[in-house]
């Protein structure tokens, strides 16, 4: 995220824009949190992690009126947002918005980012090939140990909510046996895993039904 902020910024100098950054996300649009960046203040960001801005889930619908103001304040006329699945739904209340309002009728971007790879539209987005690398050098690791044992089932557990993409590259990438996602099946407990039909028979073997203490 923080190498899109840097590359936008330079990118919108280079071609002699003004160039600002909002800090939190659209609820800090709704606040005032806009500062004007030059050329050097990005520099360094290519390979910092995280984001230097700080990010905000909430969504602008119960400030959008603060929102417009201050596009109108600081006479903004792009804006570009990077973010996942909620940023998109943003982007796409304040296009529907453009009706009532005049400040919102300019051009908007959305850089997908999320490592769910979730947002509808497009095929890739930032931070996603970033999560399969270090989930699977964690599955590289584990296997070390798989391999001094053949009576042991591993189970990795990945982020990613109702999408499917970071388990299922991440377990065909690591050779798993199987992989499973809530976008399929919805929550499910380990245990459930026993009975399904797509279980290896010699991962059911060694599967317990109940857990062991200790």
């Amino acid at each position: 995220m923080n190498a899109a902020v840097r590359s936008a910024v330079r990118s919108g100098i280079s071609q002699g824009h003004t160039v600002y950054v909002v800090h939190d996300g659209f609820e800090g649009l709704a606040k005032g949190q806009v500062q004007e960046v030059s050329w050097h203040d990005v520099a360094g960001w290519l390979g910092r992690g995280g984001s230097m801005l700080g990010t905000k889930r909430t969504l602008p619908k119960s400030y959008m009126q603060k929102v417009v103001e201050n596009i109108r304040t600081y006479n903004i006329q792009a804006l570009l947002v990077i973010g996942g699945f909620e940023v998109r739904a943003t982007a796409g209340d304040q296009v529907g918005a453009r009706t009532l309002e005049n400040e919102l009728c300019i051009v908007m971007c959305v850089i997908p980012a999320t490592i769910s790879n979730n947002v509808p539209g497009t095929d890739f987005s930032l931070g996603s090939d970033t999560a399969v690398n270090a989930a699977m050098e964690s599955c590289d690791r584990i296997k070390q140990s798989a391999s001094g044992t053949k009576r042991r089932v591993f189970i990795v557990e990945t982020m990613g909510g109702y999408c499917g993409y970071l388990a299922t590259v991440t377990a065909s990438a690591g050779g798993a046996d199987a992989a499973y996602d809530m976008a399929g099946w919805g929550p499910f407990p380990v245990h459930d895993l026993v009975g399904h039909p797509t279980l290896p028979p010699h991962a059911r073997a060694y599967l317990p039904v109940t857990p062991p203490c200790g």
